[in-house]
């Protein structure tokens, strides 16, 4: 029987840039690749061992999602942000938020209810492991569920492009235990919401729920915190 393109080593496999990227998100979520970080093709192959086709479609798919950026004669770099921009991406995101929160039917359906808690179980538990990586998909999947419930996937797939725009801009709140501890007490808040029937309260929670990272984002980028740890967390 006659090899695919697979097998005969024609194209690529998927699974080898998913690790890239999966590797990548996580130095980026666990701060060991700070924004503004320079990542050259050979620092990547060599800290991923792989290949540089790999590396390469690697970053083409990070910078479609807006985490990292790419530019002629300066090649890939961590996705960092001015203050202005991360107003404004906020204020796009608090939008989106709060309107996917009023498209939500309250009391909410006992499966949504159902759902959100068992999420909720397995996201209290990654933070009592310190496990960070879990800690970031458990948020994740929370924040998910939670949006498709507004009934538009078209809406729930743009807030997760937003969710991908802002991970560097969040992913450090959850690895603090103060901003993890306000992330979860204010979970099991929205399910209580939930349960109700004040639709306005539960948007502007959802809308409350991502301040914290904003805020604690634009204080590292007027501190310039950010761009004096950005050598640091690669040699580190």
């Amino acid at each position: 029987m006659p090899q695919s393109a697979a097998q005969a080593g024609l194209s690529p496999r998927r699974d080898d840039v998913d690790k890239v990227i999966a590797h990548l998100e996580e130095d980026i979520i666990f701060g060991r690749l700070a924004p503004g970080l320079r990542l050259t093709e050979d620092m990547l192959m060599a800290r991923y061992d792989v290949s540089r086709h790999f590396v390469r479609q690697a970053l083409v798919e990070m910078e479609r999602r807006g985490i990292v950026r790419r530019e002629k004669n300066i090649g890939a770099t961590v996705r960092s942000y001015s203050q202005a921009e991360v107003r404004q991406i906020y204020e796009v995101r608090e939008m989106l938020t709060r309107h996917a929160a009023l498209m939500v039917t309250l009391p909410a359906a006992d499966g949504l209810i159902a759902e959100l808690r068992g999420l909720q179980d397995i996201y209290r538990a990654r933070a009592e492991a310190g496990d960070l990586r879990g800690i970031h998909d458990a948020n994740d999947a929370f924040h998910i569920a939670l949006f498709a419930a507004c009934g538009n996937p078209y809406l729930v797939r743009t807030l997760q492009d937003y969710m991908d725009l802002t991970l560097t801009m969040r992913a450090k709140n959850l690895a603090d235990p103060e901003g993890l501890k306000l992330s979860i007490s204010q979970h099991d808040l929205m399910i209580e919401l939930l349960q109700g029937r004040d639709v306005w309260a539960f948007a502007q929670l959802c809308v409350d729920h991502m301040q914290t990272s904003k805020a604690d984002y634009l204080r590292r980028v007027a501190s310039g915190a950010d761009a004096a740890g950005a050598t640091h967390a690669w040699n580190g």
